[in-house]
């Protein structure tokens, strides 16, 4: 009853002064649906897609029945969506065809001997395996989590405590690990393609694959350096016995998957063409259709069964969910509330020099995701008001500060056990205690978030 409350109770108030009747309805249909999207009392994708019948049913955003309807279906024929689509598609193939699990024992076997050598096999994994998985559940907690759950217990003999200790350390490693690199690459987290919409229909910037990582990844590949070494500091998992046993494993396992198959061998030779295209092909052709090509080659070349694409249902369960959102984020544009909201948010930074706004908008923005239990949900309430805050100041740069926001989507996901898919996995996998991972969540955000302080005050 939460999300109906809050919308009946939002449109029966008074309508505030600059805004129509619709826009401020419109606004309480909005507020419902990210409420629904936190508490999730009916799917994310079902609530979107009923928000947005809703909403065109009464004409909220267009006065015409059939400019309603368009508006409603709007986000099916937006190419970051289908953006997304195809990148769920393309992360099946790993899934598939064993070629990420392949990837993480191969380098638990070649650097994993020592328990510090594990965290960096663990995470150099996850670099690899991020720009072409959008999703870091299915990358961190789906395919990299049952290798690691399983490298304590092959350890060489040590005691119960140690192979907490080293369970310990590679868990979080590994959640915190992924933290980043969801926020290194454009494709490596569903929410930043969302996020990249939002900023080209907001701010008028486009966000580019190559664009995105070049501004990034000097902070990224400091943290992804600098956090196994953290974490082994925290933890002290032991010296070179612990890790000895699971670099033997490792060699076992792989001797049990034997000689990569053709199918890993067409998946890995696809992921780099659709990375090429990506990175080297982006003025001859849109990133979309450089998705959608390698879709389809992976149904002709075998290494994907369409009978599995159509039965893939969280690709098509996001498409429904991403395309809604993308109609109701436009729809709050259109009908003015977010030109309203950032000319009423901008009077108290007013007086402030543009660089400290910006950097309090920057972390505010961070924090606030304590109180979000998704991502998505993050990006579709916060985002376009932040956006449009900044850019009716004078003297914030648009585009850097909406890509430094952008940043921020996969790093804040460390802060707490529901702030990001694989959160509940790590939380509940025994490894980590309550306290540990709270504490651990608000540590290492204040340093993710430090780190991004610094890169905008480069930037900005």
């Amino acid at each position: 009853m939460a999300p109906v409350a809050i919308a009946l109770v939002l449109a029966l108030l008074p309508v505030p002064a600059g805004l129509s009747h619709a826009a401020w309805w419109f606004f309480a249909l909005f507020a419902g649906t990210v409420t629904a999207l936190v508490l999730e009392p009916v799917p994310a994708a079902a609530a979107g897609l009923f928000s947005v019948s809703l909403a065109a049913a009464l004409r909220l955003v267009d006065p015409s029945a059939a400019g309603s309807a368009r508006w409603a279906l709007s986000g099916f024929g937006n190419t970051t969506v289908w953006l997304i689509f195809s990148a769920f598609v393309l992360a099946l193939g790993y899934e598939k065809s064993g070629f990420g699990r392949r990837l993480a024992l191969l380098m638990v076997r070649a650097i994993g001997r020592r328990p510090l050598g594990l965290g960096y096999a663990i995470a150099l994994s996850d670099l690899v395996l991020a720009p072409l998985t959008p999703s870091n559940t299915a990358r961190s907690a789906g395919t990299l989590f049952p290798v690691i759950r399983q490298i304590p217990a092959q350890c060489a003999p040590a005691s119960p405590e140690a192979r907490r200790r080293l369970g310990a350390y590679l868990a979080w490693t590994a959640f915190a690990v992924t933290c980043v690199t969801s926020s290194m690459f454009l494709t490596a987290l569903a929410p930043n393609l969302l996020a990249a919409e939002t900023v080209r229909a907001t701010a008028g910037v486009r966000l580019e694959w190559t664009s995105w990582w070049w501004g990034f990844w000097p902070v990224g590949l400091a943290l992804i350096a600098a956090t196994p070494l953290a974490s082994y500091a925290i933890f002290r998992p032991g010296g070179g016995g612990e890790g000895a046993g699971a670099s033997a494993w490792a060699a076992a396992q792989l001797r049990e998957m034997g000689g990569i198959s053709r199918r890993e061998a067409t998946v890995a030779a696809l992921a780099v063409l659709a990375l090429a295209g990506w990175v080297a092909g982006r003025d001859l052709l849109d990133a979309t259709t450089v998705a959608l090509l390698v879709v389809g080659l992976m149904v002709l070349t075998r290494a994907v069964r369409w009978e599995d694409v159509l039965g893939h249902a969280a690709a098509w369960n996001v498409l429904v969910w991403f395309a809604t959102l993308v109609a109701l984020a436009d729809g709050l544009a259109r009908v003015g509330f977010v030109a309203w909201v950032a000319s009423n948010a901008t009077a108290p930074l007013a007086g402030l020099p543009p660089l400290t706004a910006a950097l309090l908008l920057l972390a505010l923005f961070f924090a606030v995701h304590y109180l979000f239990a998704s991502i998505t949900a993050h990006v579709a309430a916060v985002l376009p008001v932040v956006l449009a805050t900044a850019a009716a100041l004078p003297g914030i740069d648009a585009g850097r500060f909406a890509a430094l926001l952008c940043y921020s989507l996969g790093l804040m996901g460390v802060i707490s056990p529901y702030a990001t898919g694989p959160a509940p996995v790590y939380y509940a996998s025994g490894f980590l205690s309550r306290r540990e991972f709270w504490g651990l969540g608000f540590a290492f955000g204040c340093a993710f978030l430090l780190a991004l302080l610094a890169l905008a005050s480069v930037t900005l």
